[in-house]
């Protein structure tokens, strides 16, 4: 099957597109890794739950029952409100839960709290999730509030200036419990001058009871431990068929992290997997990422499945061989500079199965693990998501939003020609080599920066990525062949940053989303700075806004000038200096251009936001009952993935 005759395209609904993923050569991988790779997914997929209850308290009773109505309403299903809130059942499938993933809004149901009520009432009681005696009355009144009440837990994860960040978000990671007695809970846990500190809070739930702050830790046994036992259960059968000793270890102590909830259990975890460099097969697994935490403390669960694209490898291998050349060249102050760069390992990879806060919507690459002092003594491991990268780039072509928001044919003509290529580099710089870069002062709080770490981090590592991509040395190690190339990564950087990913945000709305934060405020930063220079040009040609890049070598000493910044309020966990760039140029939305931005995006028909179905891995078996293949089944129901995962992998 070529990229040509493969469908990419699955669903779409308001804001929202699905689409596949290709396996490309998992037909050539061994049986050995094949049945990881299976067994590993299906603890991906176990944890679907944990992220569900993550999200809100009460995603699942409502998930379960919006299930139960698509799969047992026996009415009219072609009626026009039906069709809305089908709309929102596939919304909030894609959101895992009530609130937009990227928003952070609740879901706006376009059915009535009477129709929603009529679609239960309908439906065979014993097809319904009824706890505690619940009557079918009461779970209509219980639901119907939370579902339909705007100001009832309205915000997921609540980021504006002045609020309780806590008590205000709907996030379920606290609970009765505001953001100063959770600072208070956590003061004193972190030894500045440890040099292995764990991560506190980062596998827990903090929640008050009987007027006590106390923790509740995610492990066997504990909050979560039915949907844990499972990935243990699976953890277990990959152990067996790990492909060397150091994969066998890492797999044992993530079964001994999920069984304890021990942090240090979990950084002698990341310490052998950061170390495992040669596996084709690998995977992350666990609670990872903060950015769901308005505190950014505690980490939601994911997972990934994914096997090593060889050709492409040769890429990231070229960065990494040059970290220290990097390290040492750029522009952030000397006593901020890793004096030795340890252990860069990077690879290019193709995704197998997706799970928890990766599902549906994929990340285009990762670097891990996070905390920074396993990454300055053993090293991280950076990846670039090819197969997922290939199936937005190809969806891309010929949608028309190139032509409609590029400057001139010119900009047109060179992303066509670079695009990809500069994209890929630009998300290799970014993962390989600029999240592995800086280091932290002596004594400074790896949490000093709160609230805004995750949106300037992914800044330092973006300004890091945009500093390099223009320098001669890319043209030099043969990964760009020319300046227009490197061009191609600055045009659509800032046309992103300054005009279209604002298509993203509904009317009279901040950006609250991290990346888009960070993406937002490099672009706003470089325009002003380089306004009495005419750097970067905002201009209209009939009414409509446009980005043009007058003097590409200037900016790049801007983005330099910006790293230099951000990389000391990181390594000081200078607070007031990386709220005031973020608030001051990454959160507001030109109200105007943002109306043009969105009715010209409208007209095109395309959905700002993109998720994946995953492909179904089927084990094939002899009289023996044991694996002897593991076939690629690709899905293209995204609505009948989704209530299969319900039936087959909700254990909470």
């Amino acid at each position: 099957m070529t990229k040509d005759d493969f469908k990419y395209f699955v669903d779409q609904f308001e804001d929202m597109r699905v689409l596949r993923y290709k396996l490309p050569g998992f037909e050539s991988l061994t049986l050995q890794q094949k049945k990881i790779i299976y067994y590993l997914s299906q603890a991906a997929l176990s944890g679907r739950d944990i992220l569900w209850d993550q999200n809100f308290r009460f995603n699942i009773e409502i998930r379960k029952t919006i299930e139960a109505i698509l799969e047992f309403y026996p009415g009219d299903k072609t009626s026009d409100e039906y069709k809305t809130f089908l709309i929102y059942a596939k919304r909030m499938l894609f959101a895992n839960g009530i609130h937009h993933h990227y928003s952070n809004d609740k879901l706006k149901p376009g059915f009535s709290r009477s129709y929603f009520a009529k679609l239960i009432k309908e439906i065979d009681k014993n097809n319904l999730t009824l706890t505690n005696g619940q009557t079918v009355d009461e779970l209509i009144s219980f639901l119907s509030p939370i579902i339909f009440d705007e100001k009832l837990f309205g915000r997921k994860v609540e980021q504006r200036a002045g609020a309780d960040i806590v008590a205000e978000s709907a996030i379920n990671l606290y609970e009765d419990v505001n953001q100063k007695e959770v600072e208070a809970f956590y003061a004193g846990k972190i030894d500045p001058n440890d040099p292995h500190p764990i991560s506190p809070g980062l596998n827990s739930k903090v929640a008050k009871k009987n007027g006590k702050v106390a923790e509740e830790v995610y492990r066997s046994g504990g909050l979560y431990g039915t949907a844990i036992d499972q990935i243990i259960m699976w953890l277990e059968k990959a152990l067996i068929v790990a492909e060397s000793d150091i994969r066998k270890e890492e797999i044992r102590l993530l079964i001994d992290f999920y069984r304890t909830g021990d942090l240090k259990i979990w950084d002698d975890f990341n310490m052998f997997w950061a170390r495992d460099n040669d596996s084709e097969v690998d995977y992350i697994n666990g609670f990872i990422e903060t950015y769901s935490d308005p505190l950014g403390l505690k980490a939601t669960w994911e997972s990934v499945v994914d096997y090593i694209d060889t050709e492409a490898t040769k890429r990231t291998r070229i960065i990494t061989a040059n970290a220290q050349w990097f390290e040492d060249n750029s522009p952030i102050q000397p006593q901020y500079k890793k004096e030795k760069v340890t252990g860069v390992a990077a690879k290019v990879i193709n995704i197998a199965m997706l799970g928890g806060d990766c599902y549906p919507v994929s990340p285009l690459g990762i670097n891990l693990p996070n905390a920074n002092w396993i990454r300055k003594e053993i090293g991280s491991k950076s990846v670039t998501l090819a197969n997922i990268s290939d199936a937005y780039e190809i969806t891309s072509q010929g949608n028309g939003f190139l032509e409609e928001f590029a400057s001139d044919q010119a900009e047109v003509d060179r992303i066509k020609q670079y695009g990809s290529l500069s994209d890929a580099l630009h998300t290799d710089l970014h993962e390989c080599v600029g999240h592995a870069s800086g280091r932290l002062r002596d004594g400074t709080d790896p949490n000093a920066l709160k609230n805004y770490a995750s949106p300037l981090e992914e800044a330092r590592a973006d300004l890091f990525a945009l500093y390099y991509i223009m320098d001669p040395k890319m043209i030099e190690l043969g990964l760009l062949p020319d300046e227009d190339a490197a061009k191609a990564s600055y045009d659509t950087y800032l046309r992103n940053g300054l005009l279209t990913q604002i298509v993203r945000i509904k009317p009279g709305k901040d950006i609250e989303e991290a990346h888009m934060r960070n993406r937002s405020a490099i672009a706003h930063w470089v325009y002003e700075k380089g306004k009495a220079e005419n750097v970067v040009e905002i201009f209209k040609i009939e009414e409509k806004s446009y980005v043009r890049i007058n003097n590409y070598s200037r900016l790049r000493i801007l983005f330099g000038e910006l790293l230099k910044e951000i990389q000391r309020v990181k390594s000081e966990g200078d607070y007031e200096e990386g709220k005031r760039i973020t608030e001051n140029y990454g959160v507001k939305v030109d109200p105007h251009l943002h109306a043009e931005i969105l009715s010209r995006y409208e007209n095109l028909n395309l959905a700002p936001y993109t998720g994946f179905v995953n492909p179904m891995l089927l084990p094939v078996y002899n009289t023996d009952g044991e694996i002897t293949d593991v076939k690629v089944e690709y899905v293209d129901d995204y609505l009948g993935q989704m209530l299969d995962y319900g039936r087959n992998y909700s254990f909470l």
